[in-house]
């Protein structure tokens, strides 16, 4: 059987698995950015979801879309509610908060960039904002590659590594979680080498201990 490798929430799992179904570069951004929520039964509302990502979140193959002349100085949202990946998010959340019902409005958007996924989610919450900090940290506080963070977000801080940054805002009744990766890395083979890792007892980071490109 597969199990799903996202190791913030399936690392024991992965240790002992034989065959890894590796996550959806969406799907990880996302899940990462609302999974302590469901872990505290907290996720009641809606929640709505804008995702940017680069050119090579396509992949290789051709298309009109992925063509540099059709792409640069270009943007575009596609795929809007009903993009595959919302499938993988909602397994993980019902994994964490059986009784979650709560619909994921998901706007992907195609970016004028190569790499990197930005996305923004927000629904309600009626902790406060130090609140949220602690239930997230506490969350990922044994997590090798996901941190919480203070800063306003770019692509920049995580390009090149198998980091995903999450930063809390707090608008009135709203919790706002900002959400980077690396769509090739921790959001594909970055990932797929933790996962290995895990699987065959090395040292979690073992690969993966990358500098962003931002400087």
């Amino acid at each position: 059987a597969f199990v799903y490798g996202l190791p913030e929430i399936n690392k024991d799992k992965i240790q002992s698995a034989s065959f890894i179904a590796n996550p959806g570069c969406f799907a990880t951004a996302i899940s990462l950015a609302i999974l302590p929520l469901a872990q505290a039964g907290l996720l009641l509302e809606d929640v709505h979801v804008n995702a940017v990502t680069g050119a090579t979140g396509a992949g290789t193959s051709l298309s009109k879309t992925t063509h540099f002349t059709w792409r640069n100085n270009n943007f575009s949202a596609y795929k809007s509610f009903e993009h595959q990946h919302l499938q993988e998010i909602g397994q993980s959340l019902k994994q964490l908060q059986e009784y979650h019902s709560a619909a994921i409005n998901f706007i992907p958007n195609r970016g004028n960039f190569s790499r990197g996924i930005h996305a923004t989610a927000y629904t309600k919450f009626e902790g406060n904002l130090e609140e949220a900090k602690l239930m997230y940290s506490e969350f990922y506080k044994n997590a090798a590659f996901t941190f919480i963070t203070e800063e306003e977000l770019h692509l920049k801080q995580v390009v090149n590594s198998n980091k995903c940054l999450l930063r809390l805002q707090k608008f009135d009744d709203k919790l706002l979680i900002t959400s980077v990766i690396d769509n090739l890395l921790k959001g594909a083979s970055g990932q797929a080498v933790q996962n290995m890792n895990l699987m065959f007892g090395f040292e979690e980071k073992t690969g993966l201990n990358l500098k962003a490109s931002y400087f």
